[in-house]
């Protein structure tokens, strides 16, 4: 690893833990690859609020539509392998399909640009309603027309991988899940990862969560059930760093992987562009691509009945990070996009020097955090509680052991104006001043904050 990779990994897990408990979210698992290795395993917060279980990096989730690369993965090494082929309509493999749905092809299956509906008449499998659709269920839905016409724009569908499911097991006589266990999971080395419910004996297995609203409080969601068909499109579990391991291993310049480059490639190739969105995303086989400042990234996200996950590979980088949250308002994609921008920035400016690195910390103020963030020839002034804390981050730049100057920040911000660290008798720092305001530990806020306005306050501001 690079020293600027290093003191990223350093940070990330502080403020992925502050993250966690400011939003008051259950808990949250993080994994970084660095050329086909696991740097960083970082769990925080509870696998279970009912049990008050902590969450582990072993806590295995569900992990949603990230199974569409892996099916993706799954045709793709059936085609290498000459035993399908992407052009061919899907009727010859599977009977039963309406006549317009047979005409599709993998290719617009695994691209979602087949039109074909996206959860079915009744999707009621995702408020935990009623049960995943079973092969019959499935093809029973499928028997009907798409809803539009082929090939006309990004249409995103869950049946459709269903059905790309269904040819995996024509081609190989083989259930989805057994030849996928075998073929894709085992060969790439995951150990962790199972294409559906229920769970291994013995797994630690972390509990999803509702929203607080509108009971006041969140209730466990134990997303158990198993996806039945579904499984190629939405069944897996596993953990974060086998996620992440996995999509790094779809980078086309991956040293290892179950495909070819070439499979690889056009895997990640941007094929469609969800237009209507807003979110600029762009779609391939099986997998979604876009841009986050001047980073190319590829991956997935995931939303189950009660966790959200997301994915993002930086190709030609080697790196790859997988966020995992268990909770329907979990924070998995704008945590791991914040991930990503930390890593920018460390890129950009530098691992600490001898200079620099005594200006850290978490420092608190009655109006919010911020953490000092050494860098070679700089310190940035993240806002903690920000998904994004240093793409705005104001810099100071030391001039002294404790002594700096706001050179770069926003007009609103203190720019030009003093920097100091403060040190106790021993010579420990325990206060930050930037421009005219202290910042101090939280532990000496929160004195302040009791003799100032009183514990009473305690009970009253729940």
């Amino acid at each position: 690893m690079t020293r600027w990779l290093d003191a990223a990994l350093d940070w990330i897990p502080s403020w992925i833990d502050h993250q966690v408990r400011r939003h008051e979210q259950p808990g949250c698992v993080v994994a970084i690859v660095a050329d086909d290795k696991v740097v960083l395993e970082h769990a925080t917060g509870r696998a279970d609020l009912s049990t008050g279980r902590r969450l582990t990096p072993r806590h295995r989730h569900r992990v949603a539509s990230h199974s569409k690369a892996f099916t993706a993965a799954a045709v793709m090494a059936l085609r290498e392998a000459g035993r399908l082929d992407l052009d061919t309509p899907v009727g010859h493999y599977v009977e039963g399909l309406h006549p317009r749905v047979g005409a599709l092809n993998l290719a617009q299956l695994l691209s979602h640009s087949g039109g074909l509906v996206r959860d079915g008449g009744d999707s009621g499998q995702w408020d935990d309603s009623r049960a995943f659709l079973n092969h019959a269920e499935l093809l029973a839905d499928l028997s009907r027309p798409p809803v539009l016409s082929p090939s006309t724009r990004f249409k995103y569908s869950n049946h459709g991988f269903g059905l790309a499911g269904l040819v995996i097991e024509a081609v190989t006589g083989e259930t989805y899940n057994d030849w996928v266990t075998r073929e894709i999971i085992a060969a790439s080395g995951l150990t962790e990862t199972l294409p559906d419910a229920p769970f291994a004996k013995g797994k630690s297995v972390a509990r999803g969560h509702s929203m607080k609203l509108p009971l006041g409080r969140r209730v466990v969601v134990p997303g158990e059930n198993p996806t039945h068909a579904l499984a190629p499109a939405t069944g897996f579990i596993s953990t974060a760093s086998d996620i992440a391991r996995f999509f790094a291993s779809l980078d086309p310049k991956a040293g290892t992987s179950v495909l070819t480059p070439a499979s690889r490639r056009e895997m990640v190739r941007a094929l469609w562009s969800d237009r209507d969105s807003g979110l600029k995303l762009h779609y391939g086989l099986g997998i979604m691509s876009g841009t986050i400042g001047n980073w190319d990234w590829f991956g997935h996200g995931g939303a189950f009945q009660s966790c959200l996950s997301n994915t993002l590979v930086f190709p030609g980088r080697g790196l790859a990070l997988t966020v995992l949250s268990n909770a329907m308002d979990g924070m998995a994609r704008p945590w791991s996009e914040g991930i990503a921008t930390i890593l920018a920035r460390f890129e950009e400016g530098g691992a600490p020097s001898a200079r620099t690195r005594d200006w850290c910390g978490r420092w608190w103020k009655l109006w919010g955090t911020v953490d000092l963030v050494p860098m070679k020839d700089r310190v940035l002034i993240a806002e903690s509680d920000a998904t994004e804390p240093l793409t705005h981050a104001p810099e100071i730049t030391v001039k002294g052991r404790d002594r700096g100057t706001i050179t770069r920040a926003g007009g609103l911000e203190n720019v030009d104006e003093p920097a100091r660290l403060a040190r106790d008798a021993r010579g420990h720092v325990n206060a930050v001043h930037l421009g005219g305001s202290r910042f101090q530990t939280e532990r000496g806020l929160t004195a302040e904050l009791r003799r100032r306005y009183g514990s009473k306050n305690d009970k009253t501001g729940r």
